[in-house]
Parts: C-alpha cells; structure tokens; sequence
C-alpha cells in the first residue's frame, strides 16, 4: 500500500510500555525519529507509555517568570504546545504520535478529543474530568477546599496536554498524574495558572496503579482514535 508517494505498513496502532525511568532527551529524540518514520510511511502509528525521572519542561509558552525553582529540577525547552509543566515518578506520560493527515488536519479537535479521551479514561475510575475554555488540559473541581476570592469553587489539574505537529504527525502528548509527589510543582507556576492546582488519582483518594491506568487509557483509546485501524498491545499484567 502507497500514500502519497510513500510505502505505508498494515494500519495497526502500536501501544508500548516502556519500562523503568526513560531519560528526556533520549525520549524525546527517539519519539522525533519514530514520527518521522510515520510519515515517511516506514513505521505504524504508536503510543508510547512512559515514566520520566524528575524534571521540568517548557513548552513553547513558556514564561520565565513561572520558574520558581531553577535549581531544583534539570529544565528542559521542549517543542511542544504549553508552558511550564513536571514530569516524575508516578505520573504517566503518554506520547501520542498519530497521523493526522488521515484525521482530517484538525488540530483543535485533536486536543479536544485528547481531552475527551482522558476524561473518559477518568470516569473508569469514578472521577469527573473536565475541559476549560482557554486552558488546556483536564480538570477536577474541589468543593471540598476554601473557594477562590470570588466565590468560584477551586479546581486543581489532573491531566496536562502539550503537542507538537511535524508533517502532520503528532509527537509529545498528554501527562496523567497517578502519585505523583505533588510537592515537586512547587519549582513551577503548572501550565501558568496561578489560581489553581494540582492533584492525582492517589490525592483523590482512588488507590489506582499504573497497571490500571493503562488498561484504563487503552480501552478508551479504541473509542476515541481507532476508528477501524486496530491496535497491537504492548501492555503487560
């Protein structure tokens, strides 16, 4: 089979774990490979499931000033969509590297349907996830903490999306706090936003494990994305 003048492989979606702490720079560099491989027509489409060692990355809006901590943490400028964001132990990152030239070459709805892949994945566990108008990512309102100065009921991150297109070929992805030590985001304003916070499966009082995350993560997968490409799982247990 030819695209566009290139040989494509079977339309199967790969979903690999990576095991023990993935070094950023090396990720990040095998990920640019691997989408390049994608549109070359060489290589399947993939997700890659991966634990980073603690770190702080910049997105490409960035602002310096949403540095608290400079030294507490290796920084790393990242091409991808976002500003300042944590990457540790405990979190789930997921590097989704997609065609979208088959999608339809709409990025807006590829964040929106990150977006509501990940409540989806949430709502497996009984939590509520939430998209915001103007601030990407998935959210979690907070009855239970003091209320902002005017009144609004405090919300706090769950989930963090920052993507980068070459090609037409998504790379980076979405970050699912699981147990994370929240205290880490101290070095960092998250994603900019001053009035809100942070949270986790495990802060919320759900003794979810990774295992469980990525069992949940590719079920939902298949509805959102597949659309009739199929998957080869990777995923163990």
């Amino acid at each position: 089979m030819r695209r566009n003048g290139r040989a494509t492989p079977a339309a199967m979606i790969e979903w690999t774990v990576l095991p023990g702490l993935s070094p950023y720079l090396e990720t990040v560099a095998a990920m640019e490979a691997r989408a390049a491989a994608i549109r070359e027509g060489t290589a399947a489409e993939v997700v890659w499931l991966v634990e980073h060692p603690p770190l702080l990355t910049a997105g490409t809006s960035a602002r310096d000033e949403d540095l608290l901590d400079p030294a507490r943490f290796p920084v790393f400028r990242s091409g991808r969509g976002g500003q300042f964001t944590y990457h540790g132990p405990g979190q789930r990152v997921v590097y989704v590297m997609l065609d979208l030239e088959r999608r339809g070459r709409d990025i807006r709805a590829f964040v929106a349907q990150l977006e509501a892949w990940v409540i989806a994945t949430l709502a497996e566990f009984g939590i509520r996830g939430e998209a915001r108008q103007g601030r990407v990512g998935v959210w979690v309102t907070r009855p239970e903490k003091p209320p902002l100065p005017d009144g609004s009921l405090r919300e706090d991150k769950i989930a963090a999306i920052g993507i980068r297109l070459r090609r037409w070929v998504s790379f980076h992805g979405l970050a699912i706090n699981v147990e994370p030590d929240l205290r880490h985001y101290e070095a960092i304003i998250p994603c900019g936003i001053r009035t809100h916070g942070v949270t986790s499966l495990v802060d919320l009082g759900l003794p979810v494990g990774m295992a469980d995350l990525d069992h949940a993560l590719h079920a939902q997968f298949t509805v959102f994305f597949v659309q009739g490409y199929g998957t080869k799982s990777l995923l163990g247990g």
